[in-house]
């Protein structure tokens, strides 16, 4: 059954792909336009994703501290994954190939991809909602930090500020009182509806995204590059089955250690393309990564979830 419904749901997540793969053939949208695009996704669909999230949920103690430990959990397997990858690769480290693989192999599209897939899972654990925002918080300490460094080679991006201030920690310092205050009764229902809305729009836009950058590159180079298939191969199955058994022996919630693999085997965050395409750098391997591990997790996520 988990199969079934890990696959018919990361089918209908590609499906999207394809429009944005058309219209950029009928050279009705551009790849120059990917940047804007990008900027719609990150900051204004992302933080409604979170903030969303949260209010699907009443406030507990308990699970505020599930949740609490979830990012510390998420924060040190994806930091410990990267050290490891950081320390086999460090003197190569001139060559941009091997940057990208130490982030494309750990930041997942835990969001945009993910969180529709931990949802159609465990249907009756809305937490793990909030489980896989709370993902995407911890990623994005990395993300503004060691994954614009990787992307540009330039330190100067490695500042508290971007860790602090970001579209992820913007949603979450809306969120977060919500969430304390139960004030999603109070709010008038349009608002909501408003901020479903957008939430809603994160993974069709992301995706269509990937179709239009699909459209635009060279197959030849997405498909015979050695070093997509090993940092898809680190990313897809080495990095989920690196955090399962990190947590699968230890007494937490079934919806903690399946939402835990599932996220994980999400494919490259497809904010690496994002913020490549904002900082018009290493655009194509990050694109190439984002795509090809997009296209393949159809067939690794579903097997991976038999392990639950």
């Amino acid at each position: 059954m988990g199969f079934t419904v890990a696959l018919s749901n990361v089918l209908l997540t590609l499906i999207f792909i394809v429009p944005g793969f058309i219209i950029c053939k009928m050279k009705k949208a551009m790849a120059d336009h990917l940047s804007t695009m990008s900027a719609v996704l990150v900051y204004i669909c992302a933080p409604c994703m979170i903030v969303n999230s949260f209010l699907q949920l009443d406030f507990t103690w308990g699970g505020f501290g599930q949740m609490a430990l979830f990012f510390a959990v998420t924060l040190v397997l994806q930091i410990v994954f990267m050290l490891i990858l950081y320390l086999i690769c460090r003197k190569k480290y001139a060559d941009s190939r091997y940057r990208i693989l130490t982030i494309g192999s750990v930041l997942g599209n835990v969001g945009f991809f993910g969180l529709p897939i931990v949802k159609a899972l465990l249907p009756n654990n809305p937490e793990v909602m909030c489980y896989s925002s709370v993902y995407v918080l911890s990623m994005n300490v990395l993300v503004f930090t060691m994954g614009v460094f990787c992307l540009t080679n330039d330190k100067k991006f490695m500042t508290v500020k971007a860790v602090v201030f970001n579209p992820t920690t913007l949603g979450l310092v809306i969120a977060l009182p919500l969430y304390f205050f139960g004030v999603k009764r109070y709010l008038p229902e349009i608002m909501t509806n408003a901020v479903q809305l957008l939430s809603n729009m994160t993974t069709p836009l992301c995706m269509i995204i990937l179709g239009i950058r699909l459209a635009t590159v060279s197959f030849k180079n997405l498909f015979t590059r050695p070093v997509i298939y090993l940092i898809c191969a680190l990313k897809l199955i080495v990095y989920p089955l690196f955090c399962y058994l990190a947590v699968c022996f230890l007494p937490l919630a079934f919806s903690f250690k399946a939402s835990i693999l599932i996220l994980s085997a999400a494919p490259c965050a497809s904010v690496i393309l994002s913020m490549a395409e904002m900082h018009h750098a290493e655009t194509e391997l990050a694109a190439n990564c984002v795509l090809f591990s997009t296209l393949f997790c159809f067939a690794t996520l579903p097997v991976l979830v038999l392990l639950l």
